[in-house]
């Protein structure tokens, strides 16, 4: 095979969505190539129709969205016209597809090695010995410490990061000629995030296998891309080698896709308020899980004497990998959880030691909002009823409640008719509004905010963040932050506060903690971030 090979060539591939949807075609007359020995990059919001063109690869389309027009040529076959005893031959052992969420893709009740094993009993006449042989060897390719251990182990007993390694191992276990890979990396934390990259890369280069890449993180494209698609509402608007698209964007919308990557420099300092509003002192919050009676119990520590000051008007970030304790602190500040020790006070009342009836009555001083914004949303109340929930319990009569909820619509951006809708008529992003707004509705003091744009594309992240700045400014709001991306925390944060393991190991001023760390681990986040260089440059070119 020679180094540039076409493995895949869609030509004008169309294809239609079912009546009533926000437009006609996902995708129109779509055009690329992918050669062996390469990585091509497919960028662009939700709804560019990235996915869908996965999906369309795979043949893996709902029943109501078609092919409308167009060639697939896979090795010069058109897998438009594949049957379905066809299309079963090349899923896998041709081309083969990693998701974003492993833990949906991944069936529960069966052990790693099994699922892996399972390529192998369906495509291939391997015996027994040879496929448990095969499992082990694609586990330790992938880098999973302890492939025998991690082979027997469920999906829910590995943590995200394996997770992913075995689903790779599983896309890689009949050497396919193509992998799809689509955001695999999203939902993981920096370190976690750029141990993957390295691992797709390195064994794309071993294998010489072709990758389509499908994200909407630029920083991910510097970091591994050979060439770039740039994709919106279903078409094609740019592509080129990843140094001429980062460097040399020629359409408005790549360059609106560049300009709204937060910086990593942290803007000049702000003048805090002298007084706390929130001080939390030796927080600790052990975990306790099985054993009988109390007798062998795993014991996880997942809180250690944390102490953190919060001045009034001012955004606190609290930044760290999964597992380091940012959630669990996150929760028991606003007491969805009990912390073991320590006191959370808040604006003069130690809110982790009040009785649980009075937290009740005091809940509308702090209230959270959270990663998923679809999963915290009733799916069965309409938009406005969600967002009036917590006034009319708190005895604001219905009318009112409602008339304020529309009238919050506006505060967060969007239209007061949208009160009228149910949660799935919404973008990810407008239910991160929905969100904001529900939690704006008993005018707190403090917000505590969860990863509430880790899950959101860069552009609409980009408004959020703004949002959250102005709704600061002009309600006075004093914010807890928690996020794992560190260019998010760096743009929105006055204060950073870094935790591995459940304790404190860096805080400080945003700009400090940034332009200067002094923990190690701090240093080694900053550094994993993906596409490092073009960060520095983008930073550099923003300034």
């Amino acid at each position: 095979m020679s180094e540039h090979e076409t493995i895949l060539s869609l030509d004008r591939l169309t294809v239609r969505l079912p009546g009533g949807a926000d437009r006609a075609h996902a995708l129109s007359n779509v055009s690329l190539d992918i050669a062996s020995n390469e990585i091509l990059c497919v960028v662009g919001e939700s709804g560019s129709g990235k996915s869908m063109m996965a999906n369309a690869i795979m043949r893996l389309l709902p029943n109501e969205v078609t092919i409308d027009g167009g060639r697939m040529l896979f090795e010069g076959r058109d897998l438009c016209a594949a049957s379905v005893a066809e299309m079963r031959q090349v899923r896998g052992a041709g081309i083969a597809m990693i998701f974003q969420e492993p833990m949906t893709a991944l069936n529960p009740l069966r052990t790693i090695g099994d699922q892996i094993a399972e390529m192998f009993s369906i495509h291939t006449e391997l015996s027994k010995a040879e496929i448990g042989a095969k499992v082990l060897a694609l586990l330790a390719d992938v880098r999973i410490p302890d492939p025998k251990l991690a082979a027997k182990a469920y999906p829910h007993e590995l943590s995200g990061g394996q997770r992913q390694r075995a689903m790779i191992a599983m896309a890689l276990a009949l050497d396919p000629k193509l992998l799809i890979a689509d955001e695999p990396t999203t939902a993981l934390d920096v370190t976690t995030q750029a141990q993957i990259l390295k691992l797709i890369r390195d064994l794309q280069q071993r294998r010489r296998t072709a990758v389509m890449f499908i994200t909407h993180d630029f920083g991910v494209v510097a970091e591994i891309a050979d060439r770039v698609v740039v994709m919106q509402h279903g078409l094609i608007v740019e592509q080129g080698t990843a140094s001429d698209v980062l460097h040399h964007p020629q359409h408005a919308y790549t360059k609106q896709l560049i300009a709204a990557v937060p910086p990593l420099n942290a803007p000049p300092p702000r003048a805090l308020a002298s007084d706390n509003i929130l001080t939390i002192s030796d927080v600790s919050k052990t975990y306790r899980t099985g054993g009988f009676l109390g007798r062998g119990a795993r014991v996880t520590p997942a809180v250690k004497n944390v102490s953190l000051n919060l001045p009034r008007g001012a955004t606190l970030g609290i930044v760290g990998e999964s597992g380091s304790g940012k959630s669990t602190l996150a929760r028991c500040i606003v007491r969805l959880i009990d912390p073991d020790a320590g006191s959370i006070v808040l604006d003069g009342s130690d809110w982790a030691k009040m009785p649980r009836e009075e937290v009740r009555r005091e809940t509308r001083h702090i209230q959270m909002v959270f990663q998923d914004p679809f999963a915290s949303l009733n799916p069965r109340r309409k938009a406005a009823e969600l967002v009036a929930q917590g006034p009319i319990v708190h005895g604001t009569p219905r009318a009112k409640a409602i008339a304020d909820a529309k009238e919050l619509f506006a505060l967060v951006g969007l239209d007061p008719s949208a009160g009228d809708r149910f949660p799935h008529e919404f973008s990810g992003g407008q239910r991160q509004r929905i969100g904001l707004a529900r939690a704006l509705a008993l005018k707190p003091d403090v917000l505590v905010a969860d990863e509430p744009v880790s899950a959101l594309d860069v552009s609409v992240q980009a408004q959020v963040l703004k949002l959250l700045a102005e709704l600061r400014a002009r309600l006075g709001l004093s914010i807890v932050f928690i996020t794992h991306d560190l260019r998010v925390a760096a743009q929105i944060c006055d204060l950073v506060a870094v935790m591995k393991d459940g304790a404190v190991v860096e805080h400080g001023l945003a700009a400090e903690v940034f332009g200067n760390p002094q923990h190690p681990y701090t240093r080694a986040l900053l550094d994993s971030i993906p596409g490092g260089e073009f960060a520095r440059e983008h930073d550099t070119a923003a300034v």
